[in-house]
């Protein structure tokens, strides 16, 4: 008869299944330190061995990576979704900035639904929490506080989406946008009225999404996401007519 006996398996492969779901799940991420050898062995509850032979086995899949002197990391490779020389075009050309716009705005208008849906009342508190840090750092006169709670306030929504290649995906988006890929970001909350608008569409997305209300959440994203388009918009032309008036003044200047 085609049967075998049942065999438990090791220790080390419920650990690696552990880490491996934190990870997938984006609880774990890119560049995050782990706790030492010693100290998680004691909170999985395995012998540092079996330890050993997990993290053998999560480094061979290229999940966690080695640091010498420092420990071990979740890979920074898990962070980027495309190859170098696709983020370096991106960043080159400005017709890459209109389209991650049009992309942020599809899909987390999508992400919004989907939250109001499938998000637990925990997922809800905690995009309250980030909105009421943001309300917070609205008040200082340096925007980066506020400018770097924005992209926590959007992840947090996604993260109550509960997709898990929505959720990768989207943290490489931010992670370009982060560092000025497509745009600096900080940009757009320079100006107080541009400050004051965002705040107020970011509590427009969070009010809907707290009522549960997925046509709204979606209309509030897409219109917030909108907004950033023709702001962006704006800052080129203008940018790109001061570089005319200066040449015309350089002209003046040499006649």
């Amino acid at each position: 008869m085609p049967f075998e006996k049942i065999k438990a398996d090791k220790l080390s492969s419920a650990v690696v299944r552990q880490i491996e779901l934190l990870i997938l799940r984006g609880i774990l991420r890119p560049g995050e330190r782990l706790p030492s050898e010693r100290e998680l062995a004691e909170r999985l509850g395995v012998s540092r061995p079996s330890l050993r032979d997990a993290i053998a086995t999560l480094q061979d899949r290229g999940l966690l990576a080695t640091k010498a002197g420092s420990g071990i990391f979740i890979s920074e490779a898990l962070g980027s979704a495309f190859p170098e020389a696709l983020v370096d075009l991106f960043a080159r050309h400005d017709e890459a900035v209109f389209d991650y716009i049009a992309f942020r705005r599809d899909m987390e208008g999508l992400a919004a639904d989907r939250a109001t849906r499938l998000g637990s009342d925990t997922d809800l508190q905690v995009i309250a929490a980030v909105l009421a840090k943001m309300e917070a750092a609205h008040q200082k006169r340096n925007p980066a506080e506020e400018a770097q709670l924005d992209a926590e306030f959007h992840l947090a929504i996604i993260e109550a989406s509960h997709n898990v290649v929505m959720l990768h995906m989207m943290r490489a988006m931010f992670r370009m946008l982060r560092e000025g890929v497509f745009y600096n970001r900080q940009i757009m909350f320079k100006q107080r009225t541009t400050r004051d608008d965002l705040l107020e569409q970011h509590r427009a997305i969070n009010e809907a999404i707290q009522e549960r209300d997925g046509q709204k959440a979606r209309a509030a994203v897409e219109e917030h996401l909108s907004y950033v388009e023709t702001s962006l918009s704006d800052k080129q032309k203008a940018d790109r007519n001061e570089r005319i008036a200066q040449q015309r003044l350089a002209y003046e200047s040499s006649s």
